[in-house]
């Protein structure tokens, strides 16, 4: 039922399933007005969006690793070359914001708070939670995110 045999798949009655994270975000973020209509502010968003499937794509890997030492030696050379890097193009990508697109919170917004937050967390061995505190917007882009009304609601769920 997975069309490219992987999760998250979204299914609706009587439609072709579709999947990709990105694909899914971007059909919820128009049906409920957080992503952009305009095509190339909506482009943009979707910018960012692949930009932390990236980070993903580089950091995920690290998860199988087996053996300690090599785990460790592998995520500091992360934590010292790529995700600064990575912080520092989200950076000079971001206005003045909070959010990507100003003062509208869209799905992209929410994506990137998750990615942050992965490490702000401290959820990755062996990379500082520290790692993206240089980066002043993608800083405020997270605790916008995390201190907005809607997104602590659904976080008190549980």
């Amino acid at each position: 039922k997975t069309p490219f045999g992987a999760l998250p798949v979204w299914e609706e009655p009587g439609r072709p399933p579709i999947a990709h994270s990105n694909a899914i975000l971007v059909l919820i973020g128009r049906r409920h007005g957080l992503h952009p209509k305009d095509d190339f502010e909506a482009a943009q968003h979707e910018n960012f969006m692949c930009y932390v499937e990236d980070l993903r794509a580089k950091v995920s890997p690290t998860l199988r690793i087996k053996d300690a030492d090599e785990k460790k030696k592998v995520r500091e050379e992360l934590a010292t070359s790529f995700l600064p890097e990575w912080g520092g193009n989200v950076e000079r990508l971001l206005g003045d914001g909070p959010f990507i697109s100003g003062d509208k919170l869209h799905v992209a917004d929410i994506k990137l708070h998750m990615a942050v937050r992965w490490f702000v967390g401290g959820a990755v061995d062996h990379i500082p939670a520290t790692v993206f505190a240089d980066f002043k917007k993608l800083t405020r882009l997270h605790d916008a995110v995390r201190d907005d009304a809607r997104v602590k609601a659904w976080y008190a769920k549980g």
